[in-house]
Order: C-alpha cells, then sequence, then structure tokens
C-alpha cells in the first residue's frame, strides 16, 4: 500500500474503559486506523505524528479534553479535535466551540463519522 492510499489514523482519549472500546469499534468500522488512550497523557507521550484527528472525552482524570485539545493546537494547529461528554454543563463551556466539534453522551454515531470524514477532506484539500 502506497502512503497516498493508508488510512486516517484517529486517536481516541478517554478514561472509560467501555466507552473507549465502543470509540475503537465504532471508528474501525469506519474504515479508519485508531489508537486508542486512556488518558491524554498516554497520547502525549506516544506523540501525535501520523495522527489525522483526535476524539477525546472532556472530563477525564489528569489533562482534561480542553487542556489536551490546547496542548495539541500548540504544535499541530491543523488537526482537528473532537470533544465528547456526558456532563451537560461542560457542553455549555465558551471553550467547547474552539472545538472541532462536540458531541454529547450518547451520540449519534453516524454525526461523529461524518464529522471526522468532513473535517479530514478539508484538511487534505487545504480548505
Amino acid at each position: 500500500m502506497d502512503v497516498t492510499s493508508r488510512k486516517p489514523v484517529i486517536a481516541i482519549v478517554d478514561d472509560d474503559p467501555r466507552m473507549l472500546e465502543s470509540l475503537v469499534d465504532l471508528l474501525e468500522s469506519g474504515g479508519y486506523a485508531v489508537r486508542g488512550h486512556s488518558s491524554a497523557d498516554s497520547l502525549l507521550a506516544t506523540g501525535l505524528n501520523g495522527i489525522d484527528a483526535v476524539v477525546t472525552d472532556i472530563a477525564m482524570t489528569g489533562l482534561d479534553g480542553f487542556e489536551l485539545r490546547q496542548q495539541v493546537r500548540q504544535t499541530y494547529p491543523d488537526l482537528p479535535v473532537f470533544l465528547i461528554t456526558g456532563r451537560n454543563e461542560l457542553a455549555e463551556d465558551d471553550r467547547v466551540h474552539e472545538s472541532d466539534g462536540l458531541f454529547r453522551k450518547p451520540f449519534d454515531a453516524t454525526a461523529l463519522l461524518e464529522a471526522i470524514a468532513k473535517a479530514l477532506g478539508k484538511r487534505n484539500t487545504g480548505g
């Protein structure tokens, strides 16, 4: 397989093992290569090189989703970052508007896959 036809790589970060597994399964079924991480620190430790998008829970121990997005943007300002949350009060946070998308649990799986595809399409076409 040549480089131009490689699967986009999506990093998933969630400290809930069931949600992490569910998201990994969803994105793999959507045709993506997936790297699952149980914490923001785990993702940052392995590095962001080769990652095409990040999907992260907001409320996690250690670095939360907002802080992870900030770290990602410092190095890769154009890398799409999608936030997920089960906490309605976090969905109202002003920092949500700086993300590529917010998905409230339980979220529409198709909507998440469409948002990722759209963001990757923009990124690949430079628009």
